[in-house]
This record gives structure tokens, C-alpha cells and sequence, in this order.
């Protein structure tokens, strides 16, 4: 199963990065694999560094900000309690992690990774279809590179009934700040394809 997350790592230069990132999990959260792109931060930060932190949150306005950049300033946080990194300080829970295996031979990278301490900070809110829309909404943020603006345009226009009806203001924040995101990004494709 993908568990949809954020990961902090750390770059060589001290520099904590902070991503969305969706680890293929099973129940036991002893282990997971992440798969980030070679030209991702989290990658070059995994491959020199070797560790990192995977975080569970229901805050879709974070998961957001993340997928589009637009953490200025960082969210608070904390230091890891196990490994070199940083915890962020307001999730559901987090789980420290090293690296054990990598295999780069594809676009996509493998890291696989082990658990080596794990908390809980505080209760996950709940289910609700408007967070579920901005995660769906925020997954194809992500993919404006190589997924037709069409396309993309078509799903945010079926997901947005869902936050304007069952949302409150941090989804209706979140959801707007995608859709600005992909619009720009599409405007940008357009540029360098004339």
C-alpha cells in the first residue's frame, strides 16, 4: 500500500528539505520503500546522507505547501531523536528511518528503508472528502511535468465539489493554492512550446 507523507531530509550543507513523498508501506511500519526521482532533492539528499524521517499528517495545507514549494519559512521542528534529521513538530505521528538498500539504475530511485524509532504526536483528525481531494489534488501538482494541463485541469475540476462542499479553510487554502500552481505551470508549458 502507498501512504501518502512527507519526508525531511537533510542535504549536505545542513539544509533540511521537506517533501511529499508516497512510500509503499505494509502494516507493520518497520520498513518502507520510497521511490524519489534522480533529479529530486530527496534523492541526492538520501543518496549522501542515508537517512531521513516520514511523517503522518491530516494537515493538507502542509502537504500542499510541500508539493509546491511554498514553505517560506519552514514549518516548525524538532530534532530526530535517532537519526540526523529533522521531525516536524505538528504531525500525527513520524517514523526515523535509515536507508539499508538503494537501487538507482532507473529514472525512479529505490530506496529501501528501516525504521529505527517511531512516535506519535497526536490524534489524525478524520476522514473527510475534501482532505482526500487535496492529497488526490496535490499528487497532480506533482505530475504538471509530464501529465497533459488538460488533463490535469479535467480532475481538479472533479475534485473541487468536494472541498468546496465538505472543506473548511485550510482545504479551501490548500485547493486554491494547487490550482494556482498548476495553472502557472501551464502557462510555462505553453511559453517554452511556442
Amino acid at each position: 500500500m502507498i501512504l501518502e507523507g512527507i519526508v525531511t531530509t537533510m542535504g549536505p550543507d545542513g539544509a533540511v528539505n521537506v517533501a511529499p513523498m508516497g512510500p509503499r508501506v505494509d502494516a507493520a511500519m518497520q520498513r518502507f520503500v520510497l521511490r524519489p526521482f534522480r533529479t529530486a532533492r530527496t534523492y541526492a539528499n538520501l543518496k549522501a546522507h542515508g537517512e531521513g524521517v516520514l511523517h503522518v499528517t491530516d494537515d493538507v495545507l502542509l502537504l500542499a505547501k510541500a508539493t509546491v514549494r511554498a514553505l517560506d519559512p519552514l514549518p516548525p521542528m524538532t530534532p530526530a531523536t535517532v537519526v540526523g534529521g529533522k521531525v516536524l513538530t505538528d504531525v500525527c505521528r513520524y517514523y526515523e528511518f535509515r536507508v539499508v538498500d538503494c537501487d538507482d539504475r532507473g529514472d525512479r530511485v529505490t530506496f529501501d528503508a528501516r525504521v529505527v524509532h517511531s512516535a506519535r504526536l497526536r490524534d489524525f483528525f478524520g476522514f473527510n472528502r475534501a482532505k482526500h481531494a487535496v492529497v488526490e489534488a496535490a499528487i497532480l501538482a506533482s505530475r504538471t511535468a509530464f501529465l497533459p494541463a488538460e488533463t490535469i485541469a479535467a480532475e481538479l475540476a472533479r475534485l473541487a465539489p468536494a472541498v468546496e462542499k465538505t472543506g473548511g479553510d485550510y482545504e479551501r487554502e490548500a485547493f486554491a493554492l494547487l490550482e494556482q500552481y498548476v495553472r502557472q505551470s501551464a502557462v510555462i508549458s505553453e511559453r517554452q512550446a511556442d
